[in-house]
């Protein structure tokens, strides 16, 4: 499942630069993250980093987007066409 930053977000855009995929970006209220480019750091790391650097616990699983590793790390080769990602390959499914 994508990632979802909630009402808790207190804008200190400390997850922005955390994101691999460039998919949080400064909304009107809150920051908010493009559910085409999460990848919940599937082929990068095995947390989700900016619920890692979030200092409210903002960033959550959106519940209405679940989506299996596969599915994320193919997002991942989408998204980082020139990356090589090794067959083990950080997750947190792991």
């Amino acid at each position: 499942m994508a990632t979802l930053i909630v009402d808790d977000c207190i804008n200190c855009g400390a997850c922005e630069p955390a994101c691999p995929n460039k998919a949080i970006s400064a909304g009107e209220a809150l920051f908010v993250i493009d559910p085409e480019r999460c990848t919940e750091c599937v082929g990068f790391h095995d947390t989700e980093q900016c619920a890692a650097v979030c200092p409210t616990d903002a960033c959550l699983p959106d519940p209405d987007r679940e989506e299996t590793e596969a599915a994320l790390i193919a997002r991942a080769r989408r998204l980082h066409p020139k990356t090589v990602f090794p067959a083990s390959f950080p997750s947190r499914f792991r």
